[in-house]
């Protein structure tokens, strides 16, 4: 008996068509990247057979390494000031009168990205190469894995919580003046 149902098939150019450059550049593609190296590096495969659902799998691998980028390499090339950072009100001002900020601040990020997926890349590696491979069906493992995501998808909250708090009153303070 077949089960009628009113899900509507997605086409995949359609559902590439709708990301954005940023949602590419800085999510799938790090994340297809990552799962490919880490198949070619590792005994890890994170390659999945379905591309609608890699399409999904890939952008949250590529989100995880994002935010590790975010919220790891960032304030680390920061604090030894490797990058310098202009206040933020000021790449708001700019990027007023220069359209291309937005377009140079995504391929900083796209960067930034990539340094995530090799750091998050090297401490697998490095963890299976000193024969610490991690059993992703042991029941800790799964749960240590899950508070990771957690701790790291939270503080990522936070983090865009404030950028979003800093455009508004970088906003409100030049509508003052």
């Amino acid at each position: 008996m077949e089960k009628n149902t009113n899900i509507k098939k997605i086409d995949m150019k359609e559902l590439v068509n709708k990301i954005s450059s940023y949602n590419f550049l800085n999510y799938l593609l790090p994340g297809v990247l990552f799962a490919f190296l880490l198949k070619e590096t590792t005994s890890y495969n994170l390659v999945q057979d379905d591309l609608f659902v890699g399409a999904f799998v890939y952008y949250f691998i590529g989100l995880v390494v994002n935010r590790v980028g975010s919220l790891v390499v960032q304030p680390i090339a920061r604090h030894f000031k490797f990058v310098v950072f202009k206040p933020y009100s000021d790449f708001i001002k700019a990027s007023k009168d220069d359209s291309k900020l937005d377009v140079l601040s995504e391929t900083n990020n796209m960067f930034r990205s990539f340094a995530g997926l090799f750091l998050v890349l090297l401490v697998v590696a490095v963890t299976e190469f000193f024969g610490l491979s991690i059993d992703f069906s042991v029941g800790y493992v799964k749960i240590i894995s899950v508070v990771f995501l957690l701790v790291l998808l939270l503080f990522a909250y936070r983090k865009q919580t404030k950028t979003i708090h800093d455009r508004i009153e970088a906003d409100l303070s030049q509508n003052d003046n």
